[in-house]
């Protein structure tokens, strides 16, 4: 059962929190409407779209992305101001130990990742396809496929190519399709031209040959067009690298799945982008326990110098995020060493500022 302190301390530490997001929300949608009001006019978005579609989704979006700093720095700010009031040192000279006093914070630690988590994985990506496709018709510029000599195997055994892809008309050139059995052409499917219908919800071919390989002597057939069921749709060509923020953790992953099977270049950011779906909302009992190990002691200089060595803690461990998640790209490295390293080695100096903190 939580107990006097208890409370005491969750209050303050959800109060500080929540206070600090709601500040910086209030700033970062400021700066943003004077960054894009002349896109706004430009494209005439009407006011209710800008405010439900764009800043709606816009908010827990931003307010996630800074949760762990700001966990951090409210953990650092209202326990330093325990113990400048001489509050640390009276609950630890009443002999509760400062495991006992740490169990609040964890608490509350832990209500932040679950509830991180579930803003990250399942509320904020239904949230970012709004936020995203409000920016595709009155921000962004119309998408561009820039992809040529597209291979991909879209089944087990069909291989897919096509020579290039144009997004707005959703039609391909130079077309084929290969399917393969024990290693062995089987058939293929030849067209220079390729064509999304709408109506149908299939692919189209323009004029095609159709070559099927057989031991006893191969089959040619040609036509003037022919529907096909491919896995694979018109999407495929048109997704952006931030479409992933619009995916829950498990449409992720059917996701990466698929684009394994296709043999896609880009398997290690998505699975970058796995991890981090778990390491971010973990780095709150991290950064929460630095936070009140650092700060738990009254220091001379009031609680300017523990706020600051708590900020400059704080952005030294987002920047190796983020160094260690781009090397990991670029040089396919494993891609859960390389999102947990920074919490391994933060979870390491948090432990040994824990060990020393009573002391």
């Amino acid at each position: 059962m939580l107990k006097k302190l208890d409370i005491y301390i969750i209050r303050k530490f959800l109060g500080t929190y929540f206070f600090s997001i709601i500040l910086i929300i209030s700033i970062a949608v400021v700066f943003d409407i004077s960054e894009k009001i002349d896109d706004f006019i430009d494209s005439k978005a009407p006011l209710d779209a800008i405010i439900f579609q764009y800043y709606l989704n816009f908010i827990p979006y931003f307010a996630n992305l800074f949760s762990s700093l700001f966990i951090f720095i409210s953990v650092i700010f209202f326990t330093s101001k325990l113990a400048y009031n001489t509050e640390v040192t009276a609950i630890l000279s009443s002999g509760i130990s400062f495991r006992r006093f740490l169990r609040p914070y964890m608490l509350s630690a832990g209500f932040l990742a679950i509830f991180s988590f579930l803003l990250t994985n399942y509320i904020i990506p239904p949230a970012n396809k709004v936020r995203l496709d409000f920016e595709e018709m009155y921000i962004r510029n119309q998408f561009q496929n820039s992809e040529s000599n597209i291979h991909r195997q879209i089944l087990p055994g069909q291989y897919f190519y096509l020579q290039s892809y144009t997004v707005s008309a959703q039609s391909g050139y130079r077309f084929s399709l290969e399917q393969f059995s024990e290693g062995r052409l089987v058939s293929k499917l030849s067209s220079d031209h390729l064509h999304w219908d709408s109506v149908s919800g299939k692919w189209q071919t323009g004029p095609y040959v159709m070559r099927e390989i057989g031991l006893m002597g191969d089959r040619i057939t040609k036509g003037a067009k022919i529907d096909t069921s491919l896995n694979i749709s018109p999407e495929d060509f048109a997704r952006r690298d931030n479409s992933v923020d619009a995916m829950t953790i498990n449409q992720l992953g059917d996701f990466i799945e698929q684009q394994k099977l296709q043999g896609a270049e880009n398997i290690i950011q998505l699975e970058v982008a796995w991890q981090e779906r778990f390491a971010y909302p973990f780095s709150t009992f991290v950064l929460a326990l630095i936070g009140v190990s650092l700060s738990s002691r009254k220091r001379r200089g009031g609680i300017g110098i523990q706020i600051g060595i708590g900020i400059a803690l704080s952005f030294s461990y987002i920047l190796l995020m983020k160094v260690s998640t781009n090397i990991t790209i670029g040089n396919a490295y494993n891609p859960f060493f390389g999102v947990w390293a920074p919490n391994i080695l933060y979870g390491l100096i948090a432990y040994f500022l824990y060990r020393i903190a009573p002391k």
